[in-house]
């Protein structure tokens, strides 16, 4: 939407005519810009992946058995890692988050109530596999990271095996992302950061070994085989698809999930009487292994529980999806929650949430690439994994909408695009409280819209209104300041509400849909299932969308710049045209509206592009007035988020009521 202002003159004015405020300084705000990343042969200066662009890949085998009675999940992990830098490795770094619950961890610093800590993440054995000879290597463990000595250096383009032995007593309720919480009709877990996980080594740091404060991943993708042996009477969903229905499901369940791969509405796999009979499941005593695979992700998440209703319904996405899943194995949308959720304001609409949102995205930004996407209703985290989120079971209509979309908005930020949660949160949550606002409008007519709650525009229902506070507060950190430095006091505020504004803004007011969606879309193709930094994303915007935006990516995310207009004064002419007198005191310019009202009531809008303060910060506008206009002003429809609206507007004196 960047333009000339045609039809009208424009004229420089003295700065010492603008009153009381400091103008801004074009030099400063429009100085040349240099992003953190300089461009090399792995990232290109046109923000994607550079002709010698590499990234290591990781392979998970892993069986697991869950201990319901005595909650303890133990496991047994081969890893295969391919060693795709030009580097040789002698060491491999693991991330094991389930230290993270010990007294002794460092985010616990502060002290924690002994009976909200376990022992962590307790290994039973580290071996490297060579010529199918397994031999035990020494490791270390530092906080929530794990360094593995390999008795062979790994060349690049080489590859290497090695098993992990592990148990974990699984947190209660208090753990939040990993928990187990008791329902009337029994416990359900939620197992999340359940597993050894390999860190990211890349071309920007080396090895990515960040000790896990509560403030998210970044993970290498691979192909994931694992399976989980739980008590006979538990229902199992995880990411991926579901190997073995037939050793774990009864015909009936089968034929349902049969019939909700053809239905746009739910069918219900599970009901509360199948949870309430013992004859509801595939045997009568003993433990069951469920067996599940997901490829090309970066994570996955199971929860298992005897309480659960499981509903289902088909999703229906373009032809060309890349998923290469059989005819077998349908793709569906699914809830999974106990009793307490039936409502017909709650769970009972969950699956229809998930549906419209894998569809809404998928038509929108990028294809929805992985068999299933499945909403369980728990404890309530809010938290995602690659197809598969954690919601709340007493969430009701518009909030479990509302989280639930926002979720299933993750598959795509950062579970699809790659991006590091653990420094750059705007790149995960701020994008996809983005895509999830939009979801609100588009969903059954805008039933939800607008997104209202504590990640967007949280007061008045106006982002361009509610950021003002953020905007004007000395110690709110940038968009660009490292995940674990941002408070919880900003951390909604920053990386959800003002990086998804950001976007909206880009989107509406600076470039217009078309060229926006086009550059985002991509960005998303460019870097799916890669690891883009922020100066890959803001190359990729600026050269897609055919713009220099270095001010607007000095202003909104590397500081905290904003906008701040004024029209000092307004007078007819005699020929025709009348001079308005505005002023920049912001470093922030956003393309900004001005309307002028006439004597009539009628109005017209003319927009200001940034360009016209490239050069100066008070500029008098000649415009074609036809008729007499009486009045002035700035950003009439409160779309840009102007700090003081207080001077947005002049009224002609002598029409003053």
């Amino acid at each position: 939407m960047l333009g000339g202002t045609a039809l009208c003159a424009v004229g420089i004015l003295n700065a010492t005519s603008v009153g009381a405020k400091t103008l801004a300084d074009p030099q400063a705000i429009f100085a040349p810009f240099t992003l953190p990343d300089a461009p090399n042969m792995y990232r290109s200066g046109s923000g994607v992946p550079g002709p010698h662009y590499w990234q290591n890949r990781v392979d998970y085998s892993i069986k697991a058995r869950l201990d319901a009675g005595e909650h303890r999940l133990s496991g047994n992990e081969v890893i295969t890692y391919t060693n795709n830098s030009p580097d040789t490795l002698d060491v491999v770094w693991l991330q094991i988050e389930q230290n993270r619950y010990r007294a002794d961890s460092r985010s616990n610093i502060a002290g924690v109530l002994p009976s909200e800590t376990t022992q962590g993440m307790v290994l039973e054995g580290v071996s490297e596999m060579i010529g199918g000879v397994e031999k035990a290597q020494p490791y270390r463990v530092s906080d929530t990271r794990l360094q593995v000595k390999l008795s062979q250096a790994i060349a690049p383009h080489q590859k290497v095996s090695f098993r992990i032995q592990w148990h974990y007593t699984i947190p209660g309720t208090w753990g939040g992302r990993t928990a187990v919480s008791k329902v009337q009709d029994g416990d359900i877990f939620e197992m999340a950061q359940w597993y050894p996980r390999l860190s990211v080594y890349d071309d920007r740091r080396g090895w990515n070994t960040l000790p896990y404060l509560e403030q998210e991943f970044f993970l290498e993708y691979g192909n994931f085989d694992y399976s989980v042996t739980v008590p006979w009477n538990f229902t199992v969903v995880g990411s991926g698809a579901l190997l073995n229905p037939d050793e774990v499901l009864t015909k009936t369940e089968r034929t349902r999930l049969a019939q909700a791969s053809r239905s746009e509405k739910r069918v219900l796999i599970r009901d509360l009487h199948d949870v309430t009979n013992p004859l509801s499941h595939r045997q009568s005593g003993g433990e069951v292994t469920w067996h599940f695979a997901m490829q090309n992700t970066r994570d996955v998440s199971f929860a298992a529980s005897p309480a659960f209703l499981w509903d289902a319904e088909r999703i229906d996405l373009p032809s060309v999806s890349p998923w290469s899943g059989s005819a077998k194995q349908p793709r569906l949308a699914m809830s999974v929650y106990p009793r307490e959720g039936i409502s017909a304001h709650g769970w009972d609409r969950s699956t229809d949430y998930v549906k419209h949102a894998i569809e809404y995205f998928s038509s929108q930004w990028f294809v929805y690439p992985w068999p299933n996407a499945i909403n369980v209703g728990g404890y309530g985290a809010g938290m995602e994994y690659p197809g598969i989120v954690f919601d709340g079971m007493h969430e009701r209509d518009p909030e479990l909408f509302w989280i639930t979309t926002h979720e299933i908005g993750h598959d795509w930020f950062p579970m699809l695009v790659g991006s590091d949660e653990r420094r750059n949160a705007f790149m995960d949550e701020g994008f996809n409280t983005f895509i999830d606002a939009y979801a609100s409008e588009h969903f059954n007519h805008g039933e939800f819209a607008p997104k209202q709650d504590a990640e967007f525009s949280p007061q008045t229902g106006n982002p361009a209104r509610d950021i003002v506070p953020i905007l004007q507060d000395v110690h709110a950190p940038s968009l660009m300041m490292a995940a674990d430095d941002i408070s919880e006091k900003y951390r909604h505020s920053v990386s959800y509400f003002k990086g998804a504004y950001g976007l909206k803004l880009l989107r509406e007011q600076i470039l217009g849909p078309e060229r926006f969606d086009a550059a985002f879309r991509r960005y998303i193709a460019e870097w799916a299932y890669r690891h883009p930094s922020p100066s890959d994303f803001f190359r990729i915007m600026d050269s897609e969308a055919g713009e220099d935006l270095g001010w607007f990516w000095r202003g909104w995310y590397f500081t905290n710049a904003a906008p701040d207009y004024a029209v000092k004064s307004l007078q007819m002419q005699k020929n025709g045209h009348v001079h308005v007198e505005v002023v920049n005191y912001g470093s922030l310019p956003l393309p900004v509206h001005l309307r002028l009202k006439y004597v009539d009531g009628t109005s017209s809008d003319r927009l200001l592009p940034t360009e016209m303060w490239r050069q100066d910060s008070a500029v008098l506008l000649t415009l074609p007035a036809d008729k007499e206009v009486v009045e002035a002003t700035l950003d009439p429809d409160v779309v840009i988020p102007d700090i003081d609206r207080s001077d947005n507007t002049f009224v002609v004196p002598s029409v003053r009521p």
